[in-house]
């Protein structure tokens, strides 16, 4: 609906229960930082994007296993904020590290490949 403020508002209330109940590498709040970085890249604040969406990877980096899904989604969000900022060295190299674990570890007609694959193809 492009509300933005009312998003960044309802998703910074989770987060702040998040951080007081669950411990700092809590997959859930990695989701939450994902959600801010979602909302401050739909309105092309990149800079606050890219730190929350940071966020979520270090999360991910440290309680994912290499090949899980979700660690591809998080350096595909990166990438996608490279992109939008025009520093498409970095988008690549994020692209294509999510794109490596869709490859290992998703079959290669799942609906997620195509996304990572169409990322790369910008």
């Amino acid at each position: 609906m492009g509300e933005y403020s009312k998003a960044l508002s309802f998703y910074g209330k989770a987060l702040e229960i998040r951080e007081k109940t669950l411990p700092s590498n809590h997959p859930s709040l990695a989701t939450s930082y994902n959600n801010i970085g979602l909302v401050y890249d739909n309105m092309g604040e990149y800079s606050k994007a890219l730190s929350f969406y940071e966020k979520a990877l270090e999360i991910d980096e440290k309680t994912l296993s290499s090949n899980h899904p979700s660690l591809a989604t998080s350096y595909n969000n990166i990438g996608l904020v490279y992109d939008n900022m025009g520093e498409y060295s970095k988008a690549l190299t994020y692209f294509e590290r999510a794109l490596g674990i869709c490859q290992r570890a998703l079959p290669a007609n799942h609906p997620h490949m195509k996304s990572v694959k169409g990322s790369i193809e910008i």
